[in-house]
């Protein structure tokens, strides 16, 4: 039996998600929801990028007909995401996986979905990248070859030249702002969001026990020469990179961190903190490490596009998307086994791929 489908948005990690439900030998693609009227009518297939994917499953923005379906599961993915929609599917029986949030709830309000959860007999599964995935789970697995643990980091380092929308990268990921309009942001507060749930994850699972309210901080670079970019010139004095932080403290020190450095190459940046020889010369990463008993420290690459992939291709396609696509996507099964409410990776099996279909 395969698990019966719907993806839920067609963005940048939508498409990649279409090709992983098609291609995974456990799930079938059964519905596509779509935003644009533009879209409505068109296969899954080509809204994926893949014209010769024929998938016989047309895009529809009628959420009625798509519960209609009556799927095992919606993989959940708009830019925001909105609950009574979540509540709509969770009580209707729909397992949901989704990218927004939910994968350690722990300080959240959650007693509604919890109910949805429990009238439809159904499971929300939060999950992705970084935060919901290197983030909790690349630190936890590799602690299990250590004691004595006394630190535990996840640092992501991404050229986001490679990203494909100049209106996020403008509007809300800050870069080519003035300092002040990033100090008014509420980027710290709306990316703490989610990473707050890491480190808490983090802690709590290894048995630290945190002072109070986490460390949250935001530092910026600006451009030193005008830096041409897919989102045009950013000028001199304004942002080209950042970074953002979050630690758990334990005694004053810190003992768990997760960490955001977002750049737009690595020329004509002011060097106070950010060190772009040593980012040039690493390359685009996530970097874990595990201070312990042995310590335990390494590297990702791979997820971040590779240095000779051409621009057009990244923003069609990005790696970056496709891990956290294909993260939701392998997760689908499990979750469809697992027993109702909200259930993390601490309460799944191993979540894995599946070889390719010869």
């Amino acid at each position: 039996m395969r698990y019966r489908v719907v993806q839920w948005a067609t963005g940048n990690l939508g498409r990649p998600a279409i090709e992983g439900i098609v291609s995974h030998p456990e799930l079938e693609l059964v519905g596509v929801w779509v935003h644009s009227a533009a879209k409505i009518g068109q296969d899954a297939g080509a809204l994926a990028d893949r014209p010769d994917l024929e998938t016989g499953v047309q895009a529809t923005n009628d959420v009625d007909a798509l519960i209609a379906l009556a799927p095992d599961c919606i993989l959940y993915s708009p830019l925001v995401p909105i609950e009574d929609e979540l509540l709509r599917f969770l009580s209707a029986g729909i397992n949901v996986v989704t990218p927004l949030g939910w994968f350690y709830p722990r300080d959240l309000e959650t007693t509604a979905i919890e109910a949805a959860c429990n009238e439809g007999n159904s499971t929300l599964h939060g999950t992705g990248i970084h935060p919901g995935g290197v983030t909790e789970k690349w630190p936890l697995m590799m602690s299990s070859f250590s004691r004595d643990v006394t630190y535990v980091s996840c640092e992501e380092y991404s050229d986001c030249r490679t990203y494909g929308s100049a209106d996020v990268l403008r509007d809300i990921m800050l870069f080519g702002k003035t300092p002040q309009e990033a100090k008014d942001s509420f980027m710290l507060q709306l990316l703490g969001s989610g990473f707050g749930q890491s480190v808490h994850m983090l802690a709590d699972s290894l048995g630290f026990t945190l002072d109070g309210p986490l460390r949250a901080t935001h530092d910026f670079a600006l451009a030193t020469a005008p830096i041409d970019t897919p989102m045009g010139i950013i000028n001199p004095g304004l942002i080209a990179a950042q970074r953002f932080r979050w630690e758990g403290l334990q005694q004053g020190e810190p003992v768990v961190k997760a960490e955001v450095n977002w750049y737009m190459g690595t020329d004509n940046i002011e060097t106070d903190w950010f060190d772009a020889r040593k980012i040039a010369q690493s390359g685009e990463c996530f970097a874990m490490r595990v201070e312990g008993d042995p310590p335990v420290y390494t590297a990702t690459h791979g997820v971040h596009p590779s240095r000779d992939m051409d621009w057009s291709e990244v923003h069609r396609r990005n790696p970056g998307m496709v891990a956290t696509a294909m993260h939701c996507v392998n997760s689908i099964p499990f979750v469809c086994k697992a027993t109702t409410g909200i259930k993390t990776y601490l309460d799944l099996p191993i979540v894995h791929g599946k070889a390719k279909v010869m």
